[in-house]
């Protein structure tokens, strides 16, 4: 990538106006993309992106630029370029720069680039038999594969200077049942921080049905009905409504601003004793997980909320100034046109005692998300309203009947308030996360958990 003499050359001129910190972010990204729909091949996108990133602080100033020119004249102008939107009297030398070693914390066995696009075409092959086989019903199955592999290299005026390989693979399937005219859809997107072993090891038959039988399922449930009802939201993706509607509220992005509900509260009761929200980027091979963040900092697992209690926030280090508050390893940016700024990873809610079975017998009346689909969030209230992707009515402790349009309204704080049970299924479930510093991959958790009272929009009253 960039020698070290000339990477300390950008971080000193960088700094030639008065800044008091900055920061260089190299970035090599190659991606594939493959799309496959009715069981042939659309597309096939391959990119690669390359530049850099350089960041400047004075106090709580911040300025940020970028660059496609690694010449040394291109990066030394984009750095001054940078510098002169800081005022500041005093000249800062920047610290010797100290390479660093970096703990590798998820193996990765097979590069994708290694690989054949036909080899990958036919994990496709074997993902759309599967789900257009599932049932008749089943009219069309979209498969999507995408493989990254980034190279960045992190400075800066503090004496940093580490490089790192992240490597990820994903799958999404998409499956349309119709009858008539009536049409379903079903999703499932597994991905992982892993090569092409990911796939090679993948229970396809397990996801592409799942897809598949989503589809299906919806296709022949009633209308939802309408009200306020307990509802059980089982595990994996389940974890979304908390991933939006309190986890951004307990990144610094938010909270620095006192844009969110959780700032100055720590030490506060936030949620039922039972409640511990866990952001983790060392789980080994998940997908949000890394081994450095987007400023170099090691990853870590930072318990946000323990028993109920809050106990911390996930903190970059431009907001660690704001808050007087150290870096989490939380700074994270989609590439080098990205600021990076406070962010999660693997965000979820940690296991409890209770079985799935065990909430569901205890539920006299409610609705059950078995997936949840998209939604929308207000940020500075936690304000949501998601999508079930697919649901069923709860009757007498017993799984009832499928319903369809289902939509869960409420507020993420009340939300987390009302949890009453926690169940001691733990999983994960991989998606893209939307924000300031841009699109990253994050998952979000959850075992299955109950919440006594969430307002249901439906397509029927009850």
């Amino acid at each position: 990538m960039l020698s070290k003499s000339l990477v300390e050359e950008v971080i000193t001129a960088a700094l030639s106006t008065g800044g008091d910190f900055a920061e260089v972010f190299v970035e090599d990204k190659v991606n594939n993309t493959i799309g496959m729909q009715r069981g042939k091949v659309e597309s096939s996108i391959s990119g690669r992106d390359f530049g850099v990133g350089i960041r400047v602080f004075k106090g709580l100033q911040s300025v940020y630029a970028y660059t496609t020119d690694f010449t040394k004249d291109g990066l030394i102008k984009a750095a001054k370029n940078a510098a002169h939107a800081i005022n500041g009297s005093e000249r800062f030398m920047p610290a010797i720069l100290a390479e660093q070693t970096v703990n590798p914390l998820h193996k990765i066995a097979i590069a994708p680039k290694t690989v054949e696009n036909m080899r990958k075409v036919d994990v496709m092959k074997k993902a759309h038999e599967i789900a257009q086989n599932y049932h008749k019903s089943i009219q069309e199955v979209g498969v999507r594969y995408y493989d990254e592999e980034q190279h960045v290299l992190i400075a800066n005026s503090e004496g940093k200077f580490v490089e790192d390989t992240r490597v990820r693979s994903r799958l999404m399937i998409q499956a349309i049942a119709g009858e008539g005219n009536q049409m379903q859809t079903g999703f499932y997107g597994p991905g992982a921080y892993s090569g092409f072993e990911f796939m090679e090891n993948m229970n396809l038959e397990h996801y592409a049905s799942e897809a598949a039988r989503i589809a299906v399922t919806m296709l022949h449930a009633d209308e939802c009905p309408s009200g306020k009802f307990p509802v059980i939201i089982d595990n994996e993706f389940g974890g979304v409504i908390f991933h939006e509607a309190c986890g951004h509220g307990l990144e610094a992005t938010s909270v620095a601003k006192n844009a969110s509900v959780f700032a100055n509260r720590i030490g506060e009761r936030v949620a039922p004793d039972i409640v511990t929200y866990i952001d983790d980027g060392t789980i080994p091979n998940e997908w949000g997980s890394l081994n450095i963040d987007d400023e170099g900092e090691e990853t870590r697992k930072n318990v946000l909320i323990e028993n109920g209690i809050l106990k911390g926030y996930l903190i970059d280090k431009f907001n660690a100034r704001r808050m007087g508050m150290p870096s989490t390893g939380s700074g994270r940016r989609q590439s080098y046109k990205f600021d990076p700024t406070s962010r999660m990873t693997n965000t979820y809610i940690a296991p409890g005692k209770s079985t799935r079975e065990e909430i569901i017998a205890s539920t006299e009346h409610g609705i059950f998300a078995r997936y949840m689909g998209g939604g929308q969030v207000n940020p500075a209230t936690g304000d949501y309203n998601f999508a079930v992707m697919e649901a069923y009515l709860v009757k007498n402790g017993k799984i009832d009947r499928p319903v369809r349009g289902a939509t869960l309204i409420g507020n993420g704080a009340k939300t987390l308030q009302l949890v009453d049970m926690v169940g001691d299924n733990l999983g994960h479930g991989a998606g893209m996360c939307g924000s300031v510093s841009g699109s990253i991959p994050v998952n979000v958790g959850q075992p299955t958990i109950r919440v006594s009272e969430i307002t249901v929009g439906g397509t029927k009253g009850e």
